[in-house]
């Protein structure tokens, strides 16, 4: 009996030490990852609402460089993925995945809103308004 005991552990393989000692470096790993990953996530929301508001705004003050008037753009929505339809003042603009971009202009100012339903910008709450004047600004009253 004690042959067949000692031939067990003869056999080639890993102990359960061994693998628990495993499984608890990968679970340390991951609590450490998971929230950098969110963090990321958050910035990258962020960053995407920023730069659909300004290549609006970009577009409008081209046109409003050779106009001297702003699009008439009153109420004008995208959502992304997509473009501004077709008959619409900013024709082809995009909107990054998840930003749902509005535009309120009058014949010397614009406001462009832009909200994600997906992410809050990692503490930068609510919606993105970037007017004619160049003021940049989230709901919760911090700069862009």
């Amino acid at each position: 009996m004690f042959k067949k005991i000692k031939e067990k552990r003869d056999e080639r393989g890993f102990t359960l030490i061994e693998l628990l000692i495993v499984v608890a470096i990968i679970a340390i790993l991951a609590a450490i990852a998971i929230p950098q990953f969110s963090g990321y996530r958050a910035r990258s929301v962020r960053a995407s609402m920023i730069a659909d508001a300004r290549n609006v705004a970009t577009s409008l003050e081209a046109y409003y460089t050779d106009g001297a008037t702003y699009l008439p753009a009153n109420g004008d929505t995208v959502t992304g993925p997509g473009a501004f339809a077709a008959g619409l003042a900013l024709e082809g603009t995009r909107a990054s995945k998840g930003n749902t971009i509005t535009i309120a202009s009058v014949q010397n100012m614009y406001t462009i809103n832009v909200v994600n339903a997906g992410g809050d910008g990692g503490g930068f709450v609510g919606n993105l308004n970037l007017n004619s004047v160049g003021d940049c600004a989230w709901t919760s009253l911090q700069n862009c």
